[in-house]
C-alpha cells in the first residue's frame, strides 16, 4: 500500500494542547484524551491511575444520555478532583473525552462551568483538530477499502485460463481472495446446473458446511426470485439440533439470458460487522466475474467442461506428484446424430446432448473429469482402473439408449433410435501419455463405430483394427504438421500423344509427395486415406493449388501461348466445401497465369456423388478458362447418365483396365468402348497405368489419346520439370511415332467396331 495512504495516529502529537490547558489552568497536574470506547489516546504523564478507565467508561455513558452537556466534574474524599470534557463532531457525537487532573491541596476545587468557560477556546481547537483527524483517519480507511476492492476485482478481469488455471480453479482463487477481503467467514458458490459448487473459507478454517446445506435451496430459490444481492444481517441455521445465526450476503450468478442459474453467498459469524451496500456492490461484481470464467469454461448446453478447460484441468491433475492413482481416458461418440436431427429437428438433437451430459455429470466419480470436446462428442477422465471405466461406460451407453423419444421432446411419430459409442484407453504412464491416451480413446470409439455402433471398446494392443486406426491418426497429425513445417512438395509426371498428332499438347499432372520428420519421402498412399478420413483434404487442395501456381509464377511469360498443361488433383471433400470454388478462382486470378495452362481431375465416383456442387465447381473453373478431366473412369458406370451433362474435356481411363488389356479381352474392350464414346463427344482421353511398351503399343491401336506410366515418363520433382520447361515449348506440338506396322488409328477403330457391329 502506498505509505500516503498508511493510517496514522489520530492522538499524536497533543502536547501543545497540553501546554496551553495548564498555562490557562496552573493547578492542572496532568491532561489525557481518551476514545470513544474508553481506550486511552494520549496522556502528557506518561501513565495514569488504574481508577481512571472505569471511571471514563462511565462518564461516556453519561455522555450519550446527556447530549446537551459539555462535560462533569468528578469530586472524591481521597482524590484531587478531575474534570471531563466531552468533545463532539459538528454532528453531536462523541468523538473524545479530555480528563484534567488537578493538583492535590487545593482548598476547594473550581466549579466545572469556570474551568469550562477558561478552556472553552482551547478545547473548540482541539475537537476540531481531532474531528480533522478522525475524518481523515476514516477516509484513509475508506481509501484503503477501496483500494483492496480495486485489487480484488483486477485480479478478477483477467481472461479466462491466464497463469496456467482452468475455469474452477481460477473461480478458486478469485473467491478465496475475496473471503479474505470481505473478512467472511467463509464463502460458497454454488450453480447447480453446471455441477459446480466452490466452497472457500478464511486462513484455511473449516467451514459450516451442515448450515451450507441446510440453506443453500433457500439461498437460491431468493436468489432466482429477487435477482438482485440480499443482505440478511442475522440469518437462522439449524443444525445438530441448535439453531446458529450468521450475516449472508446472497447475490445471484445470472446466465447470459439473465435468468439466475446459481448463487454467490458469504457468510459471517454473528458477531462479526455487518453487511454495507459497498460490499454488495462488490459482490454483484464478483458474481458477474464468476459468471463470465463459467461460461467460458463451461459447456451452455450440457453443463460440462469446454475443451481447453478440460485439457487444462486434466494435465494439473495428472501431473500431481502426491498422486499415485490409475487413469483411464474416454471417448464418448453419439450415434448418427444427424439423422436425429434431420428427422425430428435440431431441438430434439440439442435434447439428447444435453441429456447425455446430464448422465455423465450424474455418475461422475470423485476427482473425474469430463467435457463436451465438440458437437456430439465427449471426453472424460475417469480415476481408476479399466474395469471401472468399462463398468461406467457401459453404464452410461445403457442409460442413452433408455431416453425415450418423449424425454427428448420429439413430436414425429418416427422413432428415435439412440445410442452411443464409447472408447475406453487406460494411461500406462499418466504424466506423459495424457494426449496419447485421448488420441487412442478416439481411435477405439471409431472402432466401436466401425463394428456396428452401441458399443464399448477398450483399447488392446493386439487389437489390429485400433492399430490401424490410431496409425491413421498418427499419419494424419504428421500431415497436418507437415503442411505447417513445408514438409510437403509436388513431383510431376509426364503425358504424351499415343501417336502423331496434329497440335496436342504434353500434360503434366502434379502429384503430391510428403517427406517426414527424417527428410524420408512418404507416398500419397500412406497418407492421403487418413486425410480423407479426418477431412483434411480441402486444405491439402487448397495447399497444392497455392503451391503450383506459386512455382509457375516465375514461368508466366514462357507459359503465356499455353504450351503445356498442368493437371491437379480436386478431392470430394472439396467439392463439398462451399468456399472452395471462390477460393481456388481468387488464387488463379491472382497468379496473373493464363487458366488454360490448368486442368483440375475429379474421380468419377467424386463427381458422381457430389453432382450439384461438381457442376458449380466444374463450370466456374470453365468460365475461367480450365480444363476439366474426369479421372477414373470406367469404375463407376453409373457416370454414363450424368457424362453428357457434365463439363468435362477429358476423360482419364482407370488403370485396373489399363494393366489387364494384353490378357483380359474384356478390359480390352471396355478400353476401347471408352475411346470411341470420347472421340463421339469430342473428348480426350488418357490411359493411366502405362507400364509396358507393349501396353503403350496396344492402347495406340485402341484410339486411345494420351498415355500415363511409367514406359512413358516417371515422376519427378516439379521444381526439376520446370528447369527443362524450354525443351517442351520451343514446339507447337508433340510427336510420339507409332510403329510404321501398325495401320492409321481412325482405320482400326472404324473396323473394330465394325465387326464388333
Amino acid at each position: 500500500m502506498d505509505s500516503e495512504l498508511a493510517p496514522e495516529n489520530p492522538w499524536a502529537a497533543l502536547d501543545p494542547y497540553a501546554q496551553l490547558v495548564t498555562a490557562l489552568l496552573p493547578r492542572a497536574a496532568g491532561v489525557a484524551a481518551f476514545d470513544t470506547r474508553g481506550d486511552l489516546g494520549w496522556t502528557s504523564e506518561g501513565q495514569i491511575s488504574p481508577d481512571l478507565p472505569p471511571i471514563i467508561l462511565k462518564s461516556l455513558e453519561r455522555a450519550r444520555a446527556l447530549t446537551a452537556e459539555a462535560g462533569e466534574r468528578i469530586l472524591s474524599d481521597d482524590a484531587a478532583p478531575l474534570y471531563l470534557f466531552w468533545l463532539r463532531d459538528d454532528h453531536g457525537l462523541l468523538v473524545s473525552v479530555l480528563a484534567i487532573l488537578w493538583r492535590t491541596g487545593e482548598a476547594e476545587p473550581r466549579p466545572f462551568s469556570l474551568v469550562h468557560s477558561l478552556l472553552k477556546p482551547a478545547l473548540e481547537v482541539l475537537r476540531r483538530e481531532l474531528v480533522s483527524r478522525a475524518s481523515i483517519d476514516q477516509l484513509r480507511g475508506v481509501l484503503t477499502a477501496r483500494d483492496g476492492d480495486l485489487e480484488l476485482l483486477l485480479s478478477a478481469a483477467a481472461a479466462p485460463g491466464q497463469g496456467g488455471l482452468d475455469g474452477t480453479d481460477e473461480i478458486r482463487a478469485l473467491l478465496q481472495n475475496a473471503t479474505d477481503h470481505l473478512r467472511c467467514h467463509f464463502l460458497a458458490l454454488i450453480v447447480p446446473e453446471k455441477s459446480l459448487v466452490v466452497l472457500r473459507t478464511a486462513n484455511g478454517a473449516p467451514a459450516d458446511t451442515a448450515a451450507l446445506a441446510r440453506s443453500h435451496r433457500q439461498l437460491i430459490s431468493l436468489a432466482q426470485l429477487r435477482r438482485e444481492p440480499v443482505m440478511i444481517q442475522s440469518f437462522p441455521v439449524e443444525s445438530g439440533g441448535k439453531q446458529s445465526h450468521y450475516r449472508v450476503l446472497s447475490c445471484p450468478v445470472l446466465h447470459p439470458s439473465g435468468r439466475a442459474s446459481g448463487v454467490l453467498a458469504l457468510f459471517r459469524n454473528a458477531d462479526a460487522p455487518e453487511f454495507t451496500q459497498r460490499e454488495g456492490r462488490l459482490a454483484v461484481l464478483l458474481a458477474r466475474r464468476a459468471a463470465a470464467i463459467i461460461e467460458a469454461s463451461y459447456d451452455s448446453v450440457t453443463g460440462l467442461l469446454t475443451r481447453p478447460a478440460f485439457e487444462q484441468r486434466a494435465r494439473a491433475a495428472l501431473s500431481d506428484p502426491r498422486s499415485e492413482r490409475s487413469w483411464c481416458a474416454l471417448y464418448i461418440d453419439i450415434d448418427r446424430l444427424h439423422v436425429i436431427n434431420d428427422n425430428h429437428g435440431m431441438h430434439v438433437g440439442d435434447k439428447l446432448i444435453a441429456k447425455l451430459g446430464e448422465l455423465v455429470r450424474s455418475w461422475l466419480v470423485p476427482g473425474a473429469i469430463a467435457a463436451r470436446s465438440s458437437g456430439d462428442r465427449f471426453t472424460l477422465l475417469l480415476p481408476g482402473g479399466s474395469d471401472d471405466a468399462m463398468r461406467f461406460a457401459e453404464a452410461l451407453r445403457t442409460g442413452a439408449a433408455a431416453l425415450t423419444a418423449a424425454s427428448l421432446g420429439a413430436h414425429s411419430s418416427a422413432a428415435v433410435q439412440i445410442s452411443v459409442s464409447i472408447g475406453v484407453a487406460p494411461l500406462a504412464n499418466p504424466r506423459v501419455e495424457f494426449a496419447h491416451a485421448l488420441a487412442v480413446a478416439e481411435t477405439t470409439c471409431k472402432v466401436a463405430k466401425d463394428r456396428g455402433r452401441n458399443r464399448v471398446e477398450l483399447y488392446l494392443a493386439s487389437d489390429a483394427s485400433i492399430v490401424r486406426r490410431y496409425a491413421d491418426i498418427n499419419i494424419a497429425s504428421n500431415l497436418r504438421l507437415a503442411m505447417s513445417e513445408n514438409r510437403l512438395r509436388l513431383d510431376a509426371q509426364l503425358i504424351l500423344p499415343m501417336v502423331t498428332m496434329g497440335n496436342y499438347r504434353p500434360h503434366f499432372e502434379l502429384l503430391l509427395r510428403m517427406s517426414d520428420e527424417q527428410g524420408a519421402t512418404v507416398g500419397p498412399e500412406r497418407f492421403l486415406s487418413a486425410a480423407v478420413g479426418y477431412q483434411l483434404m480441402p486444405a491439402v487442395d487448397r495447399w497444392v493449388i497455392r503451391q503450383a501456381l506459386e512455382q509457375l509464377k516465375p514461368q508466366a511469360e514462357l507459359l503465356a501461348n499455353r504450351p503445356v498443361v498442368f493437371t491437379i488433383n480436386l478431392s470430394g471433400q472439396s467439392l463439398g466445401d462451399p468456399g472452395f470454388a471462390d477460393d481456388v478462382a481468387d488464387l488463379i486470378q491472382s497468379s496473373g497465369l493464363n487458366p488454360a495452362l490448368l486442368c483440375f481431375e475429379l474421380t468419377e465416383s467424386a463427381a458422381i456423388a457430389h453432382r450439384a456442387t461438381a457442376e458449380v465447381v466444374m463450370q466456374r473453373l470453365r468460365t475461367l478458362g480450365c480444363q476439366i478431366a474426369l479421372d477414373d473412369f470406367g469404375t463407376g458406370l453409373s457416370c454414363l447418365a450424368y457424362l453428357r451433362q457434365l463439363p468435362i474435356d477429358m476423360l482419364k481411363i482407370d488403370g485396373s483396365f489399363v494393366r489387364d488389356i494384353l490378357k483380359d479381352p474384356r478390359a480390352e474392350a471396355m478400353v476401347k468402348s471408352i475411346a470411341y464414346l470420347a472421340r463421339a463427344m469430342n473428348l480426350v482421353t488418357v490411359a493411366e497405368c502405362v507400364e509396358t511398351d507393349e501396353i503403350r503399343l496396344r492402347l495406340a491401336t485402341l484410339g486411345v489419346d494420351y498415355g500415363q506410366g511409367f514406359a512413358i515418363a516417371r515422376p519427378a520433382p516439379l521444381a526439376d520439370l520446370l528447369l527443362e520447361l524450354p525443351l517442351y515449348t520451343t514446339a507447337q506440338s508433340v510427336t510420339v511415332q507409332a510403329p510404321p506396322e501398325l495401320a492409321p488409328v481412325e482405320a482400326l477403330v472404324a473396323e473394330t467396331l465394325r465387326i464388333a457391329g
